[in-house]
């Protein structure tokens, strides 16, 4: 498949995806201060992101509302309380999980919301509910992306298989997400192009999600961008589970579309990010999330080993290959 554009073509179907409180939340367990949020979706608008990202629409069954910041639910209230009724050109997206959202009662019609896209995101053994709620959102009036995760441990037939069965419904965005950040921009280059082609054969656009674990994200992300993916996520400063995303304010800096500006993201980073990580909030680039990336494993065992402050990294990695 042709590169599609150059280092300076500017390309109407980009679209920018902020999903610093979504996957960043899940560092700090969504709590994330007033001031902060108000100022990232301040910050977002300036910037000229597409869509921004206000969390997880969580079961409240499941989970105790108690050991979680408001941003694990993304009940209507607390985000209209930041975007009023959004008299912006930005969108704003929640993400719902296959299984562990209460998505028939919790994501109301979308007259009633200042929601614009629902995100659903699935394992591929779990894509026959995926696609359900895929059409119920729909139905309701969203627009809806659907994030195939742990795409890198995903059989070839079972990733063809979930592909189809995407094309076929009614589904506006399919998400390559690289969960366990272990591809490289080869592998990228390949699986978009199978996305691609399932997107063109049923007119589905394409996003990335990606995640840092061999300091790639960028790099990963751009790969997909010049292959012709479309939807590209980004959290301020690569803020997201162990080893982050792709940096807004590497992406940003990247496109040469003047709709985007990266000067008010510097400032948020500036007022905002800088003291979050000064008060003890840990994210990034780490040797335990290399290794589990290299060896495509679940973060967890990386996580657990950053927040012990392990640097016996040659134990953790033995450890690691025992797994395998």
């Amino acid at each position: 498949m042709a590169q599609k554009g150059d280092l300076m073509t500017v390309r109407s179907d980009i679209r920018v995806v902020d999903a610093t409180l979504r996957d960043g939340g899940l560092v700090n367990n969504f709590e994330f201060t007033d001031e902060f949020v108000n100022a990232l979706y301040r910050a977002n608008v300036k910037a000229g992101v597409d869509y921004m990202e206000f969390g997880y629409k969580a079961s409240k069954e499941l989970f105790d509302v108690n050991k979680f910041g408001k941003w694990k639910f993304c009940n209507e209230e607390d985000i209209r309380a930041v975007v009023g009724d959004n008299n912006s050109d930005m969108k704003i997206a929640v993400m719902a999980d296959v299984g562990r959202t209460d998505y028939e009662t919790d994501i109301v019609d979308r007259s009633d919301s200042v929601i614009d896209l629902i995100r659903v995101a699935t394992y591929i053994h779990q894509m026959p509910t995926a696609i359900r709620m895929v059409e119920d959102a729909k139905k309701k009036g969203y627009e809806v992306s659907c994030n195939i995760m742990a795409v890198s441990k995903a059989k070839e037939s079972d990733l063809a298989q979930a592909l189809e069965m995407l094309g076929n419904s009614p589904v506006d965005v399919i998400y390559l997400v690289d969960s366990y950040g272990s591809l490289v921009p080869e592998q990228v280059r390949r699986l978009s192009e199978q996305y691609l082609e399932v997107g063109e054969k049923y007119g589905k656009q394409i996003g990335i999600h990606a995640h840092n674990n061999q300091q790639l994200a960028f790099a990963n992300t751009i790969e997909a961008l010049s292959n012709g993916v479309s939807y590209l996520d980004a959290t301020m400063n690569g803020m997201g589970r162990g080893c982050g995303n792709c940096s807004m304010e590497l992406l940003l800096s990247f496109l040469k579309n003047p709709q985007y500006n990266v000067y008010p993201i510097f400032r948020f980073l500036q007022n905002q990010i800088l003291p979050l990580r000064e008060s003890g909030v840990v994210w990034g680039y780490d040797i335990p999330y290399l290794l589990t990336g290299k060896l495509n494993q679940h973060p967890r065992a990386a996580i657990e080993a950053v927040k012990q402050g392990r640097t016996d990294y040659a134990e953790f990695y033995t450890e690691l290959l025992e797994n395998e």
